[in-house]
């Protein structure tokens, strides 16, 4: 079976993008090993897919300490947050994906236990309820999400980092598929890194999924090079077009364009005229659609702009403006 993860890097050295982010992690791991100290809390947030697993499995190895990844929905009681912190050792690390999505009674739970290292138990109740604390191990909590918004100030507080991550460049996503190019054991001419890069949104774990895919039409074709032309017959294979926009994408910009003559328009009403989530549309699709410049986000709604319009084949209109 093929490891998954096989094309993440383990160490900061082999970790492409995120400059600043990288800087500040650099110096806080160097800080931690110097004192022979817990690392502090951290919440990574930003568009998915732009490495926020990968780093805190880099910032496990860089520990060397084990790190344990769940999800938030999957703390449902105090007794799962004692038990999850309990199977550490000390030093080790608690990855929370989605942590925005902790319940309110979670959260406040985790103030003592980020801070004080600490749960306080109820036990009982009326007059015979009892008050007790349990000690935790010293841990590092790591914290992920995509709505930065949705977590609370108190929350948001505790964490003594805090970083973007951005989406990343053509360029640097042409770094990243060199290097996993060799891993996968494929060839692609510079062109053809190209064509997949750009058409990445921006994201290695999207690079890496079509990495994958080229690498299964070189196999079942007998291809030992992949040049631009094949990328491009790969590409339309997969639904993805030369601007690097999906099904969806295309539909977002002809909705905006045809139904709502091309905005503004809410992410409410956008999200009914798709029938498409709205986490999906904000999280997934619009990142990458206002990185390209096909859609703006306005204090009235979304636009489409001429580069958009030019995208689904639509001539330009300077009256949508």
């Amino acid at each position: 079976m093929e490891n998954r993860s096989a094309l993440r890097p383990l160490y900061l050295k082999d970790f492409t993008g995120q400059e600043k982010v990288k800087k500040i992690l650099e110096i806080a791991l160097s800080s931690a090993k110097k004192r022979q100290a817990t690392l502090d809390h951290i919440l990574f947030y930003g568009p998915p897919g732009t490495g926020k697993t990968t780093l805190a499995t880099i910032i496990a190895n860089e520990m060397e300490k084990n790190i344990k990844i769940v999800s938030a929905p999957m703390i449902e009681k105090k007794g799962d947050l004692v038990a999850l912190i309990n199977s550490l050792q000390e030093g080790d690390i608690l990855f929370v994906d989605e942590i925005h999505r902790l319940s309110k009674q979670i959260e406040e739970t985790i103030y003592s236990a980020m801070e004080d290292f600490r749960i306080d138990i109820v036990s009982g109740g009326g007059l015979r309820a009892r008050n007790f604390s349990i000690n935790l191990p010293k841990f590092t909590l790591i914290g992920a999400t995509t709505r930065l918004n949705l977590l609370s100030s108190p929350f948001r507080s505790r964490f003594g980092i805090i970083c973007r991550l951005e989406l990343y460049s053509v360029e640097e996503l042409i770094e990243i598929a060199r290097k996993n190019t060799i891993k996968l054991n494929i060839k692609l001419t510079e062109e053809a890194l190209f064509e997949i890069a750009k058409c990445s949104r921006g994201t290695p774990r999207i690079l890496n999924q079509l990495l994958k895919r080229v690498r299964d039409f070189a196999v079942v074709h007998n291809w030992e090079v992949v040049d631009r032309e094949k990328s491009l017959h790969i590409l339309k294979e997969l639904g993805i077009d030369e601007n690097g926009l999906d099904s969806m994408d295309r539909k977002i910009l002809q909705v905006i364009y045809e139904v709502f003559k091309g905005g503004p328009v809410g992410l409410n009403a956008l999200s009914l005229a798709l029938n498409e989530d709205k986490d999906t549309i904000e999280n997934v699709h619009e990142p990458f659609l206002v990185k390209m410049g096909f859609i703006i986000r306005t204090s009235r709604g979304r636009k489409i702009t001429n580069l958009g319009l030019k995208a689904i084949g639509k001539s330009l209109n300077s009256e949508l403006f």
